[in-house]
């Protein structure tokens, strides 16, 4: 299976429509979303020579910030929409 990686100048494009002022944070485990600050960003080179750029997170302990907001879990496809559950008639005191 071939994977299309993001490259420097699609992410380029990709946050040229976001707001300037506004805080990255990094997505991570889509079984168990979370949120994480990102601190750092590298450029090295893979093992075939090409250069590649990471970004990476903190090292502080307040560098996760916790769950992963549900419309934004939602937006990734890593979980499905949830939808309130149909109501049902109230019982009676009765039982009925």
């Amino acid at each position: 299976m071939t994977h299309t990686e993001l490259t420097v100048g699609d992410l380029i494009d990709l946050l040229s429509a976001c707001d300037r002022s506004a805080p990255v944070r990094q997505a991570m485990n889509p079984f168990f979303p979370m949120a994480h600050r990102l601190a750092q960003v590298v450029q090295a080179v893979d093992e075939t020579g090409r250069p590649v750029v990471y970004l990476a997170e903190g090292r502080d302990a307040d560098t996760q910030l916790g769950h992963l907001p549900p419309e934004v879990a939602v937006e990734l496809a890593w979980q499905p929409p949830v939808q309130t559950p149909p109501r049902r008639p109230r019982r009676t005191a009765g039982g009925k």
